[in-house]
């Protein structure tokens, strides 16, 4: 019996728990922002791309950015967050 190298078509697939855990790790962000003082993230989304979490959505005010930010940084398993959250339907520079 020969017995080839697996292949993936260039991706090797996720395990479970991987799966299990980005999706763990996205509630407790999700979590961590309704129940957080000093922002309405009704409209923001958490997801986890790779290694990092990415809030995305719109918020009222440039403080309540920096509060997702802050406050998805503060749950045990995340490392590091990009923010794409826009202001009021504008991003912090200006375009839409």
């Amino acid at each position: 019996m020969v017995f080839k190298e697996q292949t993936f078509h260039g991706l090797e697939p996720e395990m479970e728990a991987e799966i299990a855990n980005r999706a763990s790790v996205e509630a407790a962000v999700a979590n961590a922002l309704a129940i957080a003082g000093g922002i309405d993230a009704s409209d923001v989304e958490v997801t986890m791309e790779r290694d990092q979490i990415v809030l995305s959505g719109t918020v009222g005010t440039v403080g309540e950015i920096e509060r997702a930010t802050a406050v998805a940084k503060a749950v045990e398993g995340v490392h590091t967050v990009q923010n794409r959250i826009l202001l009021g339907g504008f991003s912090l520079d200006g375009t839409h």
